[in-house]
């Protein structure tokens, strides 16, 4: 299934839906993804100032893949790239 994202609590709303869906408790998802419980109550509520890095690490946890619809004009010749989301650069 596709859904739009239109803005955080978006994000939010699936998280918290596919982590109910796989009866995961927020406590043990947030340590799976080593972050806390309210890190993870933060995302599913919408809030908008969460670390990007780790919201995709949660997504990640949780089978939710993550694809960006780029115009073709956008100059982007690669279409995918494979990342550690916890590398820095």
């Amino acid at each position: 299934m596709q859904i739009r994202v239109a803005n955080p609590a978006d994000i939010g709303h699936a998280i918290k839906a596919v982590r109910k869906h796989q009866r995961v408790r927020q406590d043990d998802l947030a340590a799976m993804v080593d972050s806390s419980h309210v890190f993870l109550r933060d995302v599913e509520s919408g809030k908008g100032t969460v670390q990007l890095g780790r919201v995709l690490h949660l997504l990640e946890e949780l089978g939710i893949g993550v694809i960006l619809d780029v115009p073709d004009a956008s100059g982007i010749t690669t279409t995918s790239t494979t990342t550690n989301p916890r590398a820095r650069t």
